[in-house]
């Protein structure tokens, strides 16, 4: 499953804004909305979300 796709399922779940998102996760606001205009991030940035959604409770 593709970053993106996974970040829209969680924000779906979560019922959290895409800006919140991107500021919890790698501190920029604009990281989903630019990711949904195409932005490529860095393996650096693709493993500091990753890391985000780990550590993220379980949903009961």
């Amino acid at each position: 499953m593709k970053l993106l796709d996974r970040i829209e399922r969680h924000l779906k779940e979560s019922h959290m804004s895409a800006t919140r998102f991107g500021r919890r996760a790698v501190g920029d606001p604009r990281f989903v909305i630019d990711l949904r205009a195409g932005r490529r991030p860095r393996r650096r940035t693709i493993e500091k979300v990753e890391e985000y959604l780990r550590n993220l409770p379980s949903p009961d």
